[in-house]
């Protein structure tokens, strides 16, 4: 895959960085108008590196970078405005989403549209509001973005339903068997879901429910190192 030779001023956050060589770094970057991008930071590793305090996750940047394959050079680097850094159990959140997006966003494609809601979902997380909300919205959009968005067309309030993950197909059930429970959703809350409208508790307990089952037949068998790290702390 070739792009442009030279990109400048592009709006990106950090998603991952990881050891190069002897004194560099890999980068996994999403940006505002090349989705994810993956560029090497020269450098990054030693003591006088500026890189190494610019390049944090969480933190709106604008880079500049050069190449035509896939792998990257980073240029240039700037934080732009302020924010606070993440902490805590929102880091957690904050890990949880770099780890979605790298896990399934394919690189070098343009999603602007999920790159506000990364903002957005980064917004809440600094500001500590509506959490739940806006990491199920961002979940949901992300597997618009990704070709997995939910058909809920048919869908009435009255009615109950079946999800089938490996379908992404939901079916009208009446009075299923135990072990399916974890699947079915009223069709008020999945109507909830499509406008992201997450008023009540029953609401959000179904939109996570329904992600985790999406998402997981997304991942595959390899599991979120972020998952891992929640059960831990």
């Amino acid at each position: 895959m070739t792009t442009s030779s030279r990109v400048q001023a592009q709006a990106a956050f950090v998603l991952h960085t990881r050891p190069y060589l002897e004194t560099s770094a890999i980068v996994e970057l999403l940006t505002l108008e090349h989705g994810r991008v993956a560029a090497v930071a020269k450098g990054m590793r030693r003591p006088s590196s500026r890189l190494k305090g610019v390049l944090q996750p969480f933190v709106p940047l604008q880079v500049d970078w050069r190449g035509k394959q896939e792998l990257k050079t980073l240029g240039s680097a700037e934080p732009v405005g302020v924010c606070g850094l993440l902490s805590g159990p929102v880091l957690m959140c904050g890990l949880y989403v770099n780890e979605l997006v790298q896990r399934l966003l394919p690189p070098l494609d343009p999603h602007p549209k999920l790159y506000v809601y990364y903002q957005y979902v980064m917004n809440a997380l600094r500001g500590a509001e509506d959490i739940e909300g806006a990491l199920r919205t961002f979940e949901h959009q992300l597997l618009k973005e990704i070709g997995y968005g939910f058909d809920l067309r048919t869908v009435t309030s009255s009615q109950l339903y079946l999800f089938e993950p490996s379908e992404n197909q939901f079916r009208v059930v009446v009075n299923p068997a135990k072990p399916l429970w974890g699947r079915c959703f009223h069709g008020d809350d999945l109507l909830a879901i499509e406008q992201d409208c997450y008023d009540t508790a029953a609401q959000l307990q179904a939109a996570k429910r329904l992600m985790r089952l999406a998402l997981d037949q997304q991942l595959g068998e390899r599991p979120l190192q972020s998952r891992l790290l929640f059960k831990r702390s």
